[in-house]
């Protein structure tokens, strides 16, 4: 009796100890990626900042959302630099044509703090409850381990490519020489339509998600441990991302060609978002603004993807 008690003792004991390890090593994984997302976050708004991609405040909340991220996982991290880099690309291209067509053009975008959390609030939100369920452990999409992770998971990812797949649709699509259609009627309309799409536009849109699947996937490949079967389903997140980018692309152009108003201003000579006595009227009401027309499509994109990821996975 004696010897099963001092035997079950030391059990206990050596299980405390590696907990109390395994916590250590948690810790320690915690200050060190807190510490990189500091110095990262702190570098790139500043550039961004330098660079008229972002303006004071945008790159303020934008150093608060990068820090959150990398916090949690590096993976979530790389999604949202890939977003924000790749997006700032795009919308320099071709400045000068866009100067003479968008009514709110700024020379490198320059995104305030709004602009800023409608792309990334609710991904915010997604990484930081994941990190908070998963105690930090970056995890593959795998519903036999949890449903609820891999449908989170799968929210970031449709949110990153609905927003990269949207930038790169309306600022590659403007650039294009073909004259949009609008999604509703398919009639042509004047570039800058809100709900206008192109062949190009569609395309870019696709490719703007995919790029976001190739970055989960590839840095999920350095960054993640899982069973080798689990890791080469990974690769179904391509095509998702793909429709994603797609999909949010489209759910986008719906609500900006009916809740959202375009006319052309006779006196500019250009598209404009605005009534006005110069304004003749092309498409939709004035009930949303092009910061809501987007919030709406990222949550509405990011629910389908969560829901897919969690059937498929």
């Amino acid at each position: 009796m004696v010897f099963c008690i001092s035997f079950g003792g030391r059990q206990n004991r050596n299980r405390d100890r590696a907990e109390d390890r395994r916590d250590e090593m948690m810790m320690e994984r915690f200050l060190i990626r807190s510490a990189v997302a500091l110095l990262m976050s702190s570098a790139i708004a500043l550039m961004a900042f330098k660079r008229k991609s972002l303006n004071r405040s945008g790159a303020l909340v934008g150093f608060l959302v990068m820090a959150t991220h990398f916090a949690c996982s590096y993976r979530f991290g790389a999604l949202l630099l890939v977003f924000f880099f790749t997006s700032s690309k795009v919308t320099r291209l071709g400045e000068e044509k866009k100067k003479s067509l968008d009514e709110n053009f700024k020379e490198g975008g320059q995104r305030n703090w709004i602009q800023v959390l409608a792309n990334s609030a609710i991904a915010t939100f997604l990484v930081a409850l994941i990190a908070v369920y998963t105690e930090g452990e970056d995890v593959c999409l795998d519903t036999n381990v949890s449903t609820f992770v891999t449908a989170s998971i799968g929210g970031v990812i449709g949110h990153y490519a609905c927003c990269n797949g949207d930038t790169w649709s309306s600022e590659l699509g403007m650039l294009s020489n073909a004259q949009p259609r609008l999604l509703t009627t398919f009639k042509k309309v004047r570039k800058g339509t809100n709900g206008a799409v192109s062949f190009i536009g569609l395309v870019a849109a696709a490719a703007g998600g995919l790029v976001i699947g190739l970055t989960f996937v590839m840095v999920g490949w350095i960054t993640v441990s899982c069973p080798i079967d689990v890791a080469w389903r990974q690769f179904l997140v391509l095509p998702i991302a793909t429709l994603a980018g797609l999909c949010g692309s489209l759910i986008d152009s719906l609500l900006g060609s009916t809740l959202q108003f375009s006319g052309y201003c006779t006196l500019r000579k250009k598209v404009v978002g605005r009534k006005g006595p110069t304004v003749i009227r092309i498409s939709g009401i004035d009930l949303l603004d092009n910061d809501a027309v987007n919030a709406v499509s990222v949550l509405t994109t990011t629910l389908l993807t969560a829901l897919a990821c969690a059937h498929i996975f």
